[in-house]
């Protein structure tokens, strides 16, 4: 089966700063296309979309055209950039029309987890989220299962916007809280411009003594929620090496969604990254 791995991030110490690093050091060193290929070597990953990494924000622009110089090399499945952004700014628009008209540029994620749950819910934050369907971009919400609300409320200001919920909204995996993680995806899911990543989950499972039925009950609420035209696979590499490898990944999510069939499988490894992140 192909894939089009929808959630995929490369780092290069070298050239621009992560500060966030500091605090994983197993992450905290470069992660480059070789040793993307490298993992997914095997896996039919044909199409794959990055997305930003939280850079340091001094570096969101050179990181920017960093990875769209890749994009626009032929060795590597590389065809979509969700771009870091800053929302609450004032020159938000000003730093957009500096990305746009490269059309790899597919959208934009301000990553709200590390931030004070008043930086997504601001005026100017909503007002510039909104205004992404005129440049053709989507957003991702990157959130914790807590802030689910404040997306919620986010996704419910923008109906002309299309959204993709990062990693099914970090639930508690390896505390195996569901609750009030699942009714917050069902409220979600009722918006028709939102669909979901099935990604990160195993990062925020137990590292050591994960199984495939801890997280089942997570992926299989988050499917059932958004149906299966509205759910995409992505890695998470290298963020899903905390406890899996690309592949026991992929595996361990098939294993998951085998029984839905050949035909919903290939929506949520293929067809539904090509229309939600327009690739070609």
């Amino acid at each position: 089966m192909q894939i089009v791995d929808t959630h995929q991030h490369l780092w290069d110490s070298d050239l621009f700063r992560y500060s966030w690093l500091a605090s994983v050091p197993s992450l905290n060193h470069s992660f480059r296309m070789p040793d993307y290929l490298a993992a997914a070597k095997g896996l039919n990953v044909v199409k794959s979309v990055h997305l930003e990494a939280d850079v340091d924000e001094r570096y969101m622009l050179d990181e920017t055209r960093h990875l769209l110089a890749l994009a626009d090399q032929p060795d590597n499945p590389l065809e979509g950039i969700v771009a870091c952004g800053r929302p609450e700014s004032e020159d938000f628009k000003s730093y957009l029309n500096k990305i746009v008209s490269h059309p790899r540029v597919k959208g934009i994620r301000r990553v709200l987890h590390t931030q004070p749950d008043e930086v997504g819910q601001g005026v100017t934050f909503i007002k510039n989220v909104a205004a992404l369907s005129g440049y053709g971009l989507s957003f991702d919400i990157c959130v914790l299962a807590r802030q689910l609300p404040i997306a919620i409320k986010l996704v419910s200001k923008c109906p002309d916007v299309g959204f993709i919920l990062d990693h099914c909204g970090v639930p508690q995996v390896k505390e195996k809280n569901l609750d009030p993680w699942r009714s917050h995806i069902t409220e979600i899911a009722k918006f028709p411009n939102v669909s979901c990543k099935i990604s990160g989950l195993v990062a925020y499972a137990d590292p050591k003594r994960w199984t495939t039925e801890d997280l089942r009950p997570f992926v299989e609420h988050a499917i059932a929620s958004f149906g299966w035209d509205r759910v995409l696979f992505g890695s998470d590499w290298p963020v899903c090496t905390l406890s899996a490898s690309y592949q026991q990944w992929v595996e361990t999510l098939q294993a998951i969604t085998q029984g839905a069939g050949e035909v919903n499988q290939r929506k949520l490894f293929y067809d539904n990254a090509v229309r939600v992140y327009r690739l070609t």
